[in-house]
């Protein structure tokens, strides 16, 4: 079987849920919020768009949890180039997390970016040199 980066994977996977689930979060109370300030549109002419910016920005939190759960499926491929593409999606989604669905409760953020540098630092181990031809007796 071939060599995986299993903590890595596992990091950035928990880390990706975590994110997920403070997406979700954040998008149900960014609904509440939205909607309400979008009710004071008699009263302050900018309220749906701002409401409507709340919103988006918290759909745009459950995206990237979602793209940091992609990310760890492509950490666990173990080919050095999915493990590393995977490992920048986690590293840059976990960072912007931060900002959109409070990093997964922050600790998605520190999971996202453990994983993101574990995937990153992952070398696969060399292959087995072949064996040594016998000697043949003459």
């Amino acid at each position: 079987m071939a060599e995986k980066p299993t903590a890595a994977f596992v990091l950035s996977l928990i880390g990706g849920i975590l994110i997920l689930i403070g997406g979700i979060a954040s998008a149900v109370i960014g609904a509440i919020c939205g909607a309400m300030i979008s009710s004071l549109e008699p009263f302050v002419p900018t309220a749906a768009f701002i409401g409507g910016l709340i919103i988006l920005s918290t759909i745009v939190g459950v995206i990237f949890g979602i793209i940091v759960i992609i990310g760890a499926a492509m950490i666990n491929k173990a080919t050095p180039s999915s493990v590393r593409n995977g490992s920048i999606l986690v590293l840059v989604f976990s960072i912007l997390s931060l900002i959109f669905s409070n990093g997964g409760f922050l600790l998605g953020f520190i999971l996202g970016l453990i994983g993101g540098i574990l995937g990153l630092l992952w070398k696969p181990s060399p292959p087995p040199p072949p064996p040594a031809a016998p000697a043949s007796s003459a």
